[in-house]
């Protein structure tokens, strides 16, 4: 494919930058397909420009089948809200994202045709593919494209989706009531009526307060499926979708069942007659069972503990990805315990983090840093390790004014195992600086329906493909997921620079300010990075392990 500058200027004109940047040497190929596909270079061009293959399509398939896989059963009703990966995955069959990030960290159009950004990358142009058509027999239009974002941008909804687009498109304001310490409270709104507009029945046009480089990774956030307005934002059985598959039965904590829809005409059909999800529950033994038995062909996600045992089932593949998947012991910074930045300091300084991943996963994976920017995110940069010190921890709680330390109860799962074992390696090391604490381990169930609720807890985190998106959905003033109840203002201000970067090298200093804030005064103590991994029937074919877990249903065949 020949390309010359000013073709690739009529895309964006930061691309022609980019491929000067890949044959300097000073941008990866892999952050030159993710950032010049985001500014809208197809895929195709994009490897070319790389020097690499782009992927092979897998041959086609025959239709037909079933593939049963083990997989918690949990909520469903409300897709905007999700708050893991369970969940999307049972909906992501029957509606659809704008956009898609594949296993490769490549962003792709999906309902969209395609999108431009502005040259300041302040407006995006987002146009649909014409001719999908929804179960009813409607066609999706730009209508129903604004419909979903304004709510997901509505406070009142609560979707975790408002914090990615906080910088973007949002603006903060006094609700007029004040918090039990006299201090206002804030709330979040899109910050003009123009932020959001319909060009045509097919065109959509987002008119940002500032730049932001990840609008079309944004729009694969997990709780951003594209639903027909007439059901209200809530999903069920026979919901209107415009995917391949639709939802036929469904028991909570038990079985959801998937057919495929006879009157599919979009682009991406399913080969299967049926995907079938089995809840098998908190025990991990009982999915390996299932498996080994020949009960599931797959599963979500292997445990640690049974990676020895995954080798020795005949018949099933292992599949593995590296990923910025973590947990973090998260103390919420308005709580008397955690009120204090010394405080959470010692916290991270008693820990051992190479430690807690061996004792807990194996070492498969990577220390964590205590910032949530993995080594995997291309905007991470690295800094000296933060080393377990036990005496500084000892000094900054003294300082602190609480020298013989404190009780404090923390809050982790049971499913998967790592976590509560991982959580029980640095209750340990927490003794050394004086710090009792007791761990209250609950059901996965119960754990998410009030994971923002505890002062201290211990709360996994899936994959994003950027640093800033991870930064922006948990720590930013105010937003949804914010569970730690994190308010820094100097963070917020760092991360609307970042957000607004497109340049990777200078993005990365201004997450060297961000990595060195949360080390000193951040909210969480985070131990590690995981390798993910799963075993899989290897007569299921079209499966691949995802950063996020993600399963892609109308790619597997029997």
């Amino acid at each position: 494919m020949s390309l010359d500058r000013k073709d690739l200027e009529q895309v964006h004109v930061a691309i022609p930058g980019l491929v000067d940047q890949l044959k300097e040497g000073k941008l990866e190929r892999r952050e030159f397909l993710r950032i010049s596909t985001l500014l809208g270079l197809s895929a195709t061009a994009a490897y070319a420009l790389a020097g690499m293959p782009e992927p092979i399509a897998p041959a086609e398939a025959a239709t037909g089948g079933t593939i049963t896989f083990s997989m918690r059963v949990v909520k469903i009703d409300n897709p905007a809200t999700f708050s893991w990966v369970y969940d999307s995955n049972i909906v992501r069959q029957v509606c659809d994202y704008l956009t898609r990030t594949d296993a490769n960290n490549v962003t792709h159009p999906w309902l969209l045709k395609g999108w431009k950004a502005s040259d300041d990358l302040k407006t995006w142009t987002l146009t649909l593919n014409k001719g999908i058509k929804w179960t009813n027999g409607d066609e999706l239009v730009a209508d129903h494209v604004i419909w979903n974002i304004s709510r997901w941008l509505d406070e009142k909804t609560g979707s975790s989706i408002l914090g990615l687009f906080s910088s973007f498109m949002m603006v903060s304001y006094d609700t007029g009531t004040k918090d039990s310490s006299g201090k206002a409270v804030m709330g979040s709104k899109i910050w003009s009526d123009t932020a959001i507009q319909k060009v045509d029945d097919y065109t959509i046009q987002l008119n940002g307060k500032q730049p932001m480089l990840a609008v079309p990774e944004s729009l694969f956030h997990y709780p951003a499926l594209i639903l027909h307005p007439k059901d209200n934002g809530v999903f069920g059985i026979g919901s209107i979708g415009t995917g391949p598959f639709t939802l036929t039965e469904f028991e909570l904590g038990k079985k959801a069942v998937l057919k495929r829809r006879a009157d599919y005409t979009g682009a991406h059909p399913a080969k299967l007659d049926q995907v079938v999800f089995i809840d098998n529950g908190d025990d991990p033994a009982a999915g390996i069972a299932a498996l080994a038995s020949g009960q599931v062909d797959g599963m979500y996600e292997a445990s640690t503990t049974q990676y020895a045992t995954l080798q020795k089932i005949p018949g099933v593949a292992i599949h593995q990805v590296t990923t910025a998947q973590t947990a973090v012991a998260r103390m919420q910074q308005d709580k008397p315990e955690f009120k204090d930045p010394r405080v959470r300091k010692a916290m991270r300084l008693a820990v051992d983090s190479r430690k807690v991943l061996q004792i807990s996963y194996l070492g498969l994976g990577a220390p964590g840093e205590h910032h949530h920017v993995a080594p995997v995110h291309p905007d991470y940069y690295k800094l000296p390790p933060m080393k377990r010190n036990v005496e500084e921890a000892k000094k900054l709680l003294a300082d602190a004014g609480v020298p013989n330390g404190f009780d404090v109860t923390i809050f982790c799962k049971k499913d998967p195992d790592w976590e509560a074992i991982s959580v029980q390696a640095m209750v340990n090391m927490w003794k050394d600086i004086g710090v009792n604490v007791t761990m209250n381990v609950l059901p996965s169930a119960q754990y998410w329906d009030h994971w923002t609720i505890e002062t201290f807890a211990y709360t996994a985190w899936t994959h994003r493909p950027l640093g800033v998106m991870v930064l922006d959905l948990a720590y930013r003033t105010g937003v949804p997921w914010n569970e730690s109840h994190f308010d820094n203002a100097k963070f917020n201000a760092l991360m609307d620079t970042a957000d607004a970067t497109l340049d990777v090298a200078k993005r990365k200093l201004v997450l060297k300010q961000v990595e060195e804030l949360m080390q000193e005064e951040g909210p969480i103590v985070q131990p590690v990075w995981r390798a993910v991994f799963t075993g899989v029937n290897k007569k299921v074919k079209g499966f691949k392990m995802h950063p996020t877990n993600y399963f892609f249903c109308e790619e597997w065949s029997v």
